[in-house]
């Protein structure tokens, strides 16, 4: 291979996000000297990088490359699969790829970012064949938790590669119609070369469950809680959720309200692609609250205990929704790992206020969008693909998912991680290189390195606190502090700081120091006396004013 990874004669695969991870999702393959991007998404710091809420893929390689770069596929409307387009889309510089409800949803994100005008967007509207470069790519829709799932059936002169995106088995999805076992067993018939599949469920022994079966669930809870209101809560972008809750309120008498911005804009991306047409007619808030508390259903995003969404500020009272002690929260949606303090958080206000919650522990309200261990072998056994790339987890899943796909019969299986040059073809497939991928932060307006300066700081001071030292002309010192724990101490510690300031300084007398060791004698010394006083080691500024 070349020194600069232009891709030769051959199949390559590269995941700059979304391996080893769960989010982030960008994956790129490499044939004859050109580069396909299959998703370009994000995922959300978590409180890992504070002051941060976005995390983007590093995209470094494949912006040194952007020439031979031929397009961005998108396979579905998921964040992890198409927030980053508005940060990154405009400096590639090759055009977008979706089907209509993606495609939708993607350009009201460019036209906020005002780049609608700037970044080409195509809408696919069927599965028929498209060409980018060497690249034969068709659309297949599979079942997932949104509206146009689909996996991509990518034909390259090495061989067919089947990305599968997220996915799942469902035989009542309610919204859209999957690609049949028979239609699957078809192109398995034809010739899989690989499999690049979704990792998320596969420690999950059972099937992920039925969009229909949700129905029956939320049926039956709505019915037990009689003459109470009920809120539900769910993902926004679960569109076959919100036709289902709006069965339900239908056949329970009840007229739905909806709370919470994603939600608005879901539905109305929805309905102007054909979807939800038969949601009953929503009331707002005041309608909502005059009703007999039997007599409403609310639809309210926050179940991941987004402290600014619909349910975080209903249970802190500050949302014209109000629950009372005994209405009902019936939080259909799984809790995402990670966020289980934030969901904790608003359970608790909740529960402070003697509100009942049901979780999908508790009733069959909720089904995964991805796939268990039973359907990733029924898909194995469907495409019977030469080799599996596990994707779209952490490294725990992909190696789990690699053993499976290796016991179900596949002949070759390559565990890989973000930045991991795969060869699919020609030849035994398998790593034969690495490249850069790190990450990216949204901080403030400025997109910067995750590893940066700035966030290392910033995490510091988070943890140890800091102090500024001044040191004033005619041998004056004056110390700030920032997060230390020294309240009833802090005039006897600041005492005691500058007089070891003051005799580090004095030590150095004599001695061509310059500014520069005067400087560090200063913040050492105050440094080693927060540490004796605290024992914590803070960040520490020494500034200098002249005489």
């Amino acid at each position: 291979m070349k020194k600069d990874f232009t891709p030769e004669k051959e199949l390559l695969f590269i995941a700059l996000g979304g391996s080893g991870e769960i989010g982030m999702n960008v994956n790129l393959y490499g044939c004859d000297g050109k580069w396909l991007m299959v998703d370009l998404g994000m995922t959300f710091s978590g409180g890992e990088y504070p002051g941060v809420d976005l995390v983007f893929a590093d995209l470094e390689f494949i912006e040194e490359r952007a020439k031979d770069l031929v397009g961005i596929v998108l396979t579905h409307a998921h964040e992890d699969h198409i927030g980053a387009v508005p940060y990154f889309a405009a400096d590639l510089g090759v055009p977008l790829y979706a089907t209509p409800f993606t495609a939708d949803l993607v350009m009201r994100k460019l036209e906020e970012a005002g780049l609608s005008r700037t970044v080409e967007l195509n809408v696919v509207a069927s599965t028929d064949q498209f060409f980018l470069g060497p690249f034969g790519i068709s659309y297949v829709p599979l079942a997932h938790s949104i509206a146009e799932g689909n996996a991509l059936l990518i034909e390259t002169p090495y061989g067919r590669v089947f990305h599968t995106g997220d996915w799942k088995l469902d035989e009542d999805p309610i919204v859209g119609e999957p690609t049949t076992e028979e239609e699957l067993t078809e192109l398995g018939d034809e010739g899989i070369l690989a499999l690049v599949c979704d990792s998320t469920n596969v420690f999950n022994p059972a099937p992920s469950g039925s969009e229909g079966a949700v129905y029956q669930g939320l049926m039956e809870e709505v019915k037990r809680h009689t003459g109470k209101r009920v809120l539900v809560t769910t993902f926004a972008s679960n569109v076959a959720r919100l036709h289902t809750l709006g069965e339900v309120a239908k056949a329970t008498g009840r007229r739905l309200c909806v709370a919470g911005r994603s939600l608005d804009r879901i539905i109305e991306v929805a309905q102007d692609n054909g979807y939800l047409e038969d949601l009953p007619p929503l009331v707002d808030f005041d309608t909502a609250m005059g009703l007999p508390r039997g007599e409403v259903l609310i639809l309210a995003t926050g179940g991941q205990g987004e402290p600014r969404a619909a349910l975080a500020r209903v249970a802190d009272g500050s949302h014209p929704i109000e629950l009372t002690a005994g209405d009902v929260v019936l939080f259909s949606s799984r809790q995402i790992p990670g966020n289980e303090i934030a969901i904790g958080r608003v359970q608790n206000q909740l529960a402070a206020r003697g509100i009942v919650m049901v979780t999908d522990r508790q009733s069959a309200i909720h089904v995964s969008g991805h796939p268990g261990r039973p359907e990733l072998e029924a898909l194995y056994g469907w495409l019977r693909p030469d080799v599996l790339v596990p994707v779209h987890g952490e490294v725990r899943h992909m190696q789990e998912q690699a053993r499976l796909g290796l016991a179900s019969g596949i002949p070759h299986a390559v565990a890989q991680v973000n930045g991991d040059v795969v060869r699919l073809a020609p030849g035994e497939p398998g790593k034969v290189a690495e490249v850069r991928a790190g990450r990216l932060v949204l901080d403030g307006d400025i997109i910067a390195p995750a590893d940066g300066e700035g966030i290392v700081m910033r995490r510091r001071i988070a943890a140890e606190g800091a102090l500024v030292v001044i040191l004033g002309p005619h041998g004056g010192v004056t110390i700030e502090t920032f997060g230390l724990p020294l309240e009833e101490d802090m005039g006897e510690f600041i005492a005691e700081a500058k007089a070891d300031v003051l005799e580090a300084i004095r030590k150095l007398r004599g001695k061509a120091s310059g500014a520069d060791g005067i400087s560090e004698a200063a913040r050492l010394a105050a440094r080693r006396a927060a540490r004796r006083w605290s024992g914590k080691n803070p960040q520490v500024k020494v500034m200098t004013i002249g005489d």
